[in-house]
């Protein structure tokens, strides 16, 4: 069983910054992706960034430029770094690891964005 689990949520500022992580229990080196959804309140939950295992991302138009998304295999971690903040933003983050094998889903760390 692969467990995931994200951390670095909490309260920022409109403007401000906010870095989340998501430690995976087996090795991230040959997973097919990792990618953050987020789901705010009273809305279905969507799909945020993608990072594959070529390196290669992509992101949604509303955080395009302000999100970047990244993984240290070393550490089995990826990361969502949030910049340029807004109150659009808040919504619980969840982390989405694919294996050849199947997909796996963290428990989501809540993030929100004061105005």
């Amino acid at each position: 069983q692969v467990q995931l689990m994200e951390s670095g949520g909490g309260l920022a500022q409109t403007g401000g910054s906010l870095t989340l992580s998501c430690a995976v229990s087996r090795s991230i080196y040959r997973i097919n992706a990792m990618r953050w959804y987020r789901q705010a309140p009273g809305k279905q939950r969507e799909w945020v960034a993608t990072i594959t295992s070529g390196g290669i991302t992509n992101y949604a138009d509303s955080v395009k430029g302000r999100f970047i998304i990244s993984r240290d295999n070393s550490k089995n971690t990826a990361y969502l770094q949030m910049n340029s903040a807004s109150p659009e933003d808040t919504a619980v983050y969840y982390c989405n690891a694919v294996y050849p094998v199947g997909d796996y889903w963290g428990q989501g760390t809540q993030v929100t964005v004061s105005s």
